[in-house]
């Protein structure tokens, strides 16, 4: 697909057969928020997400899933070189749409004209190429950049001060389970304990 030449789908393919889907930016992003939630189950995720996106869940819930998972990434294929890289490199989230909402809503206002509050639908692949393309004069793109610098030993020491302090200043909250996991962890650390089965 190219959001270019072709016209953006509101219907995917699920075994052979069309299925309306849900194509308003607001699903997808309860969509992104509810696979960070960590308070939901996993096998529950799967469930709700379905139902977000479908107005009617096809009966094929692995093709279904294949399918909307299409849809949310925009047509496009998972990349598996990007995705190994970012396993190399422990991925970082960068943003959050519940803890960056009013940077995201500012940013769209001050470079689109587009007030994310009155607008009632924008189609998520639309929605997505603006958000990817927001620009460095906008804060919300500056304290993504914080989140994602990577503070290599030869950076100079005063940027990298400032860095580190940007990144504290601008982190985003750490769920439940990954703060019990650092406190574990912590705690093992300053007792002498085993690290084993933690990291």
């Amino acid at each position: 697909m190219n959001i270019l030449i072709d016209v953006l789908p509101e219907t995917v393919r699920v075994s052979g057969e069309e299925y309306e889907i849900r194509t308003n930016f607001r699903t997808s992003i309860l969509f992104e928020t509810l696979m960070q939630d960590d308070s939901v189950r996993e096998d529950q995720k799967v469930y709700k997400a379905l139902s977000l996106y479908y107005p009617v869940i096809p009966p094929d819930k692995k093709a279904a899933t294949d399918a909307m998972l299409w849809f949310y990434r925009c047509g496009r294929e998972d990349n598996p070189v990007k995705k190994q890289m970012a396993a190399r490199k422990g991925k970082t989230r960068v943003y959050s749409f519940d803890y960056d909402d009013d940077y995201i809503y500012a940013a769209f206002m001050t470079q689109y004209g587009i007030d994310l509050q009155d607008v009632e639908y924008i189609h998520w692949w639309k929605f997505r190429a603006l958000f990817n393309s927001l620009t460095s004069q906008n804060e919300f793109v500056k304290i993504m950049e914080y989140r994602s610098v990577d503070l290599k030993d030869d950076m100079p020491k005063e940027q990298k001060a400032f860095y580190r302090k940007m990144k504290r200043l601008h982190a985003l909250p750490v769920s439940r389970d990954e703060e019990e996991k650092q406190n574990v962890i912590e705690q093992a650390l300053l007792n002498g304990g085993d690290l084993t089965g933690l990291l």
